[in-house]
C-alpha cells in the first residue's frame, strides 16, 4: 500500500520544518502581548505618524531604515556580535534615535537568543518563526546592571515584536506599545 509510506514521509518532513508561531510562541505568549501583536499595525502606523513631527534629520533616518526592502531569514545565519541602538517614535517625543551600542546573538540549539550587552537599557529574549520574512521576538527588558526577568514576568519587562531581515548585514525587531515612553520601539542592527 502506497498511502503509509507517503504519510510517513510527510510526517517526517513536517518534523524537519521550522517551527512556526502557531507552536511554541503560541504557548509561551502572554495575553498581554498577543493583544499588543493583534494591534501591531495600527500602533506602528500611530507612531510613525508622530514620528514625523521629529528633528527633520532623525526623520530622514528613520524613513531610510524603513524603506529597505524585507529579505528572508532562512539563508543568513544572524549569530555573533551586532552593533544596536533603538528608535523610539511616538510617545513622550515624537522620535528620539540614540547611539550605537552592543548586542549578540547566540544559538543555544532551539534558536536564536538577543542579548544587548551594553547601554543603560537592556534587552534578552528568543526569536521565533513566523514566515520565511518575519519572526517574533519574546524577551525581558531591563536597565542598567540590573538582572532581567525572565520572559512572562509582567507588563513592565515582558517585550515582544516583530524581527525584519533587510540586508546582509543589517536587521531590525520592531516593538509595539512598549511599557515607558514610546509608542513604537525600533532596534536597529548593523555588523
Amino acid at each position: 500500500m502506497i498511502l503509509r509510506p507517503l504519510i510517513a514521509a510527510v510526517g517526517l518532513l513536517c518534523f524537519t520544518l521550522p517551527a512556526l508561531a502557531d507552536g511554541e510562541v503560541q504557548k509561551l505568549i502572554t495575553a498581554a502581548d498577543k493583544t499588543r501583536l493583534d494591534r501591531y499595525g495600527e500602533t506602528r502606523k500611530a507612531a510613525l505618524a508622530e514620528a514625523k513631527a521629529g528633528d527633520p534629520a532623525e526623520v530622514k533616518q528613520l524613513d531610510a531604515l524603513l524603506a529597505k526592502p524585507m529579505v528572508a531569514f532562512s539563508d543568513k545565519d544572524l549569530t555573533g556580535n551586532w552593533q544596536c541602538r533603538t528608535i523610539k517614535a511616538g510617545g513622550l517625543s515624537p522620535l528620539v534615535i540614540y547611539g550605537w551600542f552592543k548586542c549578540k546573538v547566540t544559538d543555544d540549539g532551539s534558536g536564536w537568543r538577543l542579548e544587548k550587552i551594553s547601554g543603560s537599557q537592556r534587552t534578552q529574549g528568543r526569536f521565533f518563526d513566523d514566515g520565511e520574512k518575519r519572526a517574533i521576538y519574546l524577551g525581558s527588558g531591563s536597565v542598567n546592571n540590573d538582572r532581567a526577568k525572565p520572559y512572562g514576568n509582567g507588563p513592565q519587562t515582558d517585550q515582544v515584536g516583530y524581527a525584519f531581515r533587510t540586508g546582509a548585514g543589517e536587521w531590525r525587531i520592531e516593538l509595539p506599545a512598549p511599557y515607558y515612553e514610546s509608542k513604537l520601539d525600533i532596534i536597529e542592527f548593523k555588523r
